[in-house]
């Protein structure tokens, strides 16, 4: 697997960088310091992930994020921040970012770089716990008119908490190419592209 590292301190993007490399499945392409570069650095390499900080001189990562999905709209990203503020989050989510994990869990960072690669959402714990209290109460989402039965709720429910779809078909007692075919019909029905968007859904549409 193939990334690229920003992040403005330059001990920790090479700490990172020593860390990640050391489970020889993944190689750091390069490594920037700003949001000007992880744009740049992006362009020029074209990686697997772009793992960022969010809060840089500049241009911030979240700045440097909606560029880069603009321009390149499958480049995953995936956040690795101190910072659990409830707007980053929140931005994160609407741009369509990959994941969001803070620093502290480090040991779960190449695994969430896999599951990245694997095109699942990764949140990492203490986000998952804070997201229900960003949303604010609205009217309750009508599932029938979209013709959203209570299987494909709860699967949608468990998409968005980061859960892969082995852990779903486990959880719900289904067979795996089930979940698979219940993911797609979700998909087809809400007109989105893939389970991020579908995550993305769920949290700014259903639960905001």
């Amino acid at each position: 697997m193939n990334i690229i590292v920003i992040d403005d301190d330059k001990l920790v993007a090479l700490s990172l960088k020593t860390i990640l490399e050391s489970s020889g499945k993944i190689n750091v392409m390069a490594m920037g310091h700003s949001g000007e570069e992880a744009v740049s650095l992006c362009r020029e390499h074209r990686p697997d992930v772009m793992l960022m900080d969010i809060r840089m001189e500049g241009m911030t990562g979240i700045e440097a994020g909606e560029k880069i999905l603009a321009e390149f709209p499958d480049e995953k990203i995936l956040y690795l921040t101190t910072f659990s503020d409830d707007e980053y989050i929140i931005k994160a989510l609407n741009m369509g970012a990959k994941g969001y994990i803070l620093k502290q869990d480090f040991e779960g960072i190449v695994p969430a770089l896999e599951a990245v690669m694997g095109n699942q959402s990764v949140f990492g714990e203490k986000i998952i716990t804070k997201l229900p209290e960003l949303m604010k109460p609205k009217e309750e989402f009508d599932f029938a008119a979209h013709g959203i039965s209570d299987k494909e709720k709860e699967i949608m429910e468990l998409v968005a908490l980061g859960l892969s779809n082995k852990e779903i078909a486990a959880k719900l007692f289904l067979g795996d190419g089930t979940v698979r075919n219940y993911i797609s019909t979700l998909l087809e029905k809400l007109c989105l592209r893939d389970r991020t968007q579908l995550a993305v859904y769920y949290y700014t549409e259903i639960r905001k």
